[in-house]
This record gives structure tokens, sequence and C-alpha cells, in this order.
């Protein structure tokens, strides 16, 4: 079973003790070699990056109120425009 070395969260650090893996903040992984990174993961079909539902921008305090309650399953993603 493949384990992984390093988690990246906002939330949930505890999770990084139970599964023994090393955390690093938003900032490690917003550098663009790691979003590119990821970009092409994605690209090739290796990652999988589950939407649990998108809001448009006039919907943010929706949005954010999901967030806070927790319960998500997914990336919340906003959209502007039509």
């Amino acid at each position: 079973m493949w384990r992984p070395k390093r988690i990246d969260t906002i939330i949930d650090w505890e999770a990084a003790s139970r599964h023994g893996v090393r955390t690093d903040g938003n900032l490690v992984g917003a550098a663009a070699g790691a979003l590119a990174e990821v970009a092409a993961l994605v690209d090739k079909g290796a990652l999988e990056v589950p939407i649990a539902r998108v809001y448009p921008l006039g919907e943010v305090r929706e949005a954010y109120r999901e967030l806070a309650r927790r319960h998500t399953r997914g990336k919340i993603v906003l959209r502007s425009g039509a």
C-alpha cells in the first residue's frame, strides 16, 4: 500500500501525527514548481482532484459557511463569470 511522506493541510494537523507524515504549509504547496507538478499529474490522469461543489463568486459567503461545517469531501470551487 502506498503511504504519503507529506501532506498539506489547513485544518487537520492531527492527521499528520496519526499517519506519521510531515506537514508543509500552503506557502510550500503554492510554489510555482509544486503547482506545475500537480497540474502535470492532473493532466496525465495520475491525480484526481475531487470537487465537492462549485459556487458562483457571488455566493462566496455560503462557500465559506460550507467549509466551516468541516464536512466537505473534496474541493470547494469559486467560479467567476457565467
